[in-house]
């Protein structure tokens, strides 16, 4: 039998995330079994918990990073400021960022099936969502952040819905102008209360 070193096992654990968290966006997390999980990540279903306890703890898991990776790739990376809120706003309601479900972003993709998940992943989800919105937050109102949070959570939902609607619709151009709408209503929240 061979024995794998620490960092394998880390390697492989990441993967098995890495794969799941796209596949849970894709085909949700209850069309998603743990044999496909691990064909996916190139492994034996046996190998699945040398990683994990069950299929909730592996869920949990690969929400949280995905959360992470979102606030890391997209809002850590945003300009300061409003032309950060704008960069943000107009790329998470894009027709590519709506046509790329696998590499999109878990709050549009899962949200629903989150709401019925175990305590574990919902805190898990939640706390991933509070450092994304502090990230909105923080560029909505420097000076107070704290005081931007439910301003940028209302963003989050807004957007989030939006998406979800625009990849419901057959109807392309019907599914294109609610992601141009979707903007200026963002835009018109970010932009409240602002003085000019």
């Amino acid at each position: 039998m061979v024995r794998y070193g620490k960092e394998h096992k880390a390697e492989t654990r990441r993967r098995i995330i890495e794969t799941a968290g796209r596949r849970f966006k894709q085909d949700g997390i209850d069309g998603s079994g743990v044999s496909t999980l691990m064909k996916d990540a190139g492994l034996t279903n046996g190998a699945f918990y040398a990683h994990f306890e069950s299929k909730d703890d592996l869920v949990a898991t690969a929400i949280a990073d995905q959360v992470k990776v979102q606030a890391e790739s997209v809002v850590a990376r945003a300009a300061p400021g409003r032309a950060g809120l704008e960069q943000i706003v107009r790329g998470y309601l894009s027709p590519q960022h709506r046509d790329s479900l696998g590499d999109g972003c878990p709050n549009a993709a899962l949200l629903d099936e989150i709401g019925r998940c175990t305590d574990a992943t919902r805190q898990a989800y939640t706390d991933g969502v509070l450092v994304l919105i502090d990230g909105i937050a923080a560029r909505m109102a420097p000076e107070a952040p704290s005081s931007a949070r439910v301003k940028a959570l209302s963003l989050l939902g807004l957007m989030a819905g939006t998406l979800q609607l625009s990849r419901a619709l057959t109807d392309r151009q019907l599914a294109d102008e609610l992601l141009e709408q979707g903007i200026d209503n963002a835009l018109a929240l970010v932009d409240a209360g602002r003085r000019v």
